[in-house]
């Protein structure tokens, strides 16, 4: 239920009320350093003795959920120091850079808005030095094709041409409009072998200069190496048509709708125990058939690609996030099917592209997929036929993924346990994700915060375990991962323990303080411990938001020896704030290490996910 239907009084504005450097008519400086804090606009009421009395906390709590995607114009290539406002960084904090990749734009200055997911790429990096105990940031727009179409270099005015998959345009052209592959670079940023990309969930990465944050170029990873797997599949009748059909498919894809052969996933893994990168990639025509392509590669610092695995899949499945063991990748599939009145009203451009797809809840188990990782995998599970699912005992729609690991039970059978965060069927819709409206450009964040009793459906914290017997799968248990109950996502670990046995996993969740905004946007981290179920939380201040924590290693050998790393959106105030966090001290009264706040000309929208490079890893 939207705030409008709780409260028909009230006139609501349009989405993204708030840019930061908005003039169309000015020019700006891709270096810009100043810029006038923007008036917070005021619901307006009609003059009716009959109107609802709204309490200020829904009122504040609507006005703070739409600050938080707030866009921002100003960029800076010259690194800003900034002011340490509470604590000191330690000296034992080794040099390196946080990199935060997501959208910085969602409304132009022709009557567009787009969703959140297709924002235009904002790269943000925060340069630390412990032993100096210095800060500094910087800021810059990721310059894709598509920005590069959008975004006038002289005057700075933004017109929206492309839709992107999540958005209808009301400003620009609707009916035929086939630019639909927006890449924007938005959701993920990695650093490998002294090379720095962004990511989107659907095309190939961006190239970034690591120091100055200026865009290089898309980095084919595909072509550049000319390495097309052979795939392993079924070569029944089914198939073959499958088959045919993918063959007919895939050049009106591409040919229309612009969409490369192979769509990389955001998320990557790596794998620290062999030094590789290991990417996903799904094919385009996977969209609308009833089967699945995936290809697993792994590259060394070289960018060689070591292997190339591609997997056939007779399901169709929706992949966000993914991950891997020793022996195995592993897929948690969310099921979809191809909503026919949905995709003509989609290729109409009257709804947005995303509609061509909807949830099928018709199973009440979730598949997963052991893949095997190198040739049949290990002795223990190699008879089984990796084309048949495990079905998990209930119905889950899989958003990130923690870890996975596996390791050998007392009666020498494999046993694989996953944490991840998942949500219901019942919740999850592909056009309402952050509360999303494209029909009256507006965000709803009653959509991300059901009433009580309903709040089981929205994402949560699970472990899955696997036990694998010579024979197949034994049995196939879904827990909650602690006695944490609230929603939480972005599940984050000590990095050097993935895919590998851990016990520690930090997570962003919600005190639930705040009676309008019960759930999200999350305001808490919470520290985990999968063995003893054992919890800690530190919740920031209040009408304050966070994002997706990171774990930075202190030195130790210690699972949770280090550091937490979280940006705080202080939407009341329009300031943003990284906050270090002393991950063995979460719970208690000196938790906060230091906070650094960034320049109120630079404030941010909400961002995705991070990546920590050390010093060492840059040449």
């Amino acid at each position: 239920m939207s705030l409008v239907s709780n409260f028909p009084g009230v006139v609501l504005p349009k989405l993204f009320p708030v840019n930061y450097n908005s003039s169309p008519s000015r020019k700006f400086s891709r270096a810009a350093i100043s810029i006038a804090s923007p008036p917070i606009p005021e619901l307006t009421r009609p003059a009716k003795e009959s109107s609802p009395v709204i309490s200020d906390e829904v009122v504040s709590a609507f006005w703070d959920y739409q600050l938080l995607f707030a866009s921002q114009r100003a960029e800076t290539a010259e690194p800003i120091a900034l002011r340490i406002v509470d604590g000191a960084l330690p000296s034992d904090f080794a040099p390196g850079t946080y990199y935060l990749a997501g959208p910085g734009l969602f409304s132009d200055d022709h009557g567009s808005t787009v969703h959140p997911l297709d924002g235009h790429g904002y790269l943000r990096a925060f340069r630390i030095d412990g032993t100096r105990g210095t800060a500094e940031f910087m800021a810059r727009y990721i310059e894709t094709e598509a920005q590069a179409e959008e975004r006038n270099p002289d005057t700075g005015e933004w017109r929206f041409t492309r839709r992107g998959p999540f958005s209808v345009l009301k400003g620009g052209i609707m009916i035929g409009n086939t630019k639909v592959m927006k890449n924007v670079a938005n959701t993920s940023v990695l650093q490998w072998g002294g090379r720095l990309f962004a990511l989107w969930e659907g095309g190939d990465p961006y190239e970034i200069e690591p120091h100055g944050l200026r865009t290089i170029g898309q980095f084919d990873v595909v072509v550049d190496r000319k390495m097309f797997p052979q795939p392993i599949q079924d070569d029944g009748i089914k198939a073959s048509f499958l088959k045919l059909a993918a063959g007919l498919v895939k050049p009106l894809l591409h040919g229309i709708f612009k969409m490369p052969a192979k769509r990389f996933l955001s998320h990557y893994k790596i794998d620290s125990k062999r030094n590789r990168l290991l990417l996903l990639a799904c094919n385009a025509e996977d969209m609308l058939l009833p089967r699945s392509n995936f290809t697993f590669y792994e590259l060394d610092s070289n960018f060689n690609i070591l292997q190339c695995r591609e997997f056939t899949i007779p399901d169709h499945l929706m992949i966000h996030d993914w991950a891997f063991t020793d022996n195995h990748y592993i897929l948690l599939g969310n099921r979809v099917k191809l909503d026919a009145a949905g995709s003509v009203r989609a290729v109409c451009g009257l709804t947005p592209m995303i509609s061509a797809l909807s949830v099928n809840p018709s199973k009440p188990t979730s598949p997963i997929y052991l893949l095997p990782r190198f040739g049949d995998s290990n002795a223990i599970n190699s008879s089984r036929d990796w084309r048949i699912p495990i079905e998990a005992p209930a119905q889950m729609w899989v958003i990130h993924i923690g870890n996975a690991f596996e390791k050998t039970s007392f009666d020498q059978n494999l046993k694989i346990e996953i944490q991840a965060t998942a949500c219901s069927y019942q919740w999850f819709s592909f056009q309402k994700m952050f509360g999303y409206d494209w029909e009256s450009g507006r965000l709803d964040p009653c959509i991300m915060n059901l009433e009580q009793g309903k709040e089981r459906l929205l994402p949560h914290l699970v472990k899955i375990t696997l036990n694998l017997g010579p024979n197949g799968c034994n049995n196939c248990f879904i827990n909650d991962l602690s006695e944490w109950s609230k929603p939480a996502d972005f599940p984050v670990i000590n990095q050097a323990f993935s895919g590998i046995e851990s016990s520690i996993l930090y997570a962003s969740t919600s005190s639930g303080s705040r009676p309008a905004l019960p759930h999200f946007p999350f305001d808490t981290v919470v520290k985990i411990n999968s063995v003893d179920k054992s919890t800690q939380t530190w919740t920031t201040g209040r009408r304050r938001f966070i994002g997706e924590p990171i774990f930075i290693p202190r030195g130790g050998q210690g699972e949770d020896d280090g550091y937490i790393l979280v940006v705080e959106y202080a939407v009341s105030t329009q300031r943003c704030y990284l906050v270090l966090l002393d991950s063995k001290l979460i719970g208690k009264k000196k938790a906060v290490v230091a906070r650094l706040e960034v320049p109120r000309s630079l404030n941010f929208p909400m961002g995705f996910h991070g990546f920590w490079s050390p010093d060492s890893m840059v040449p």
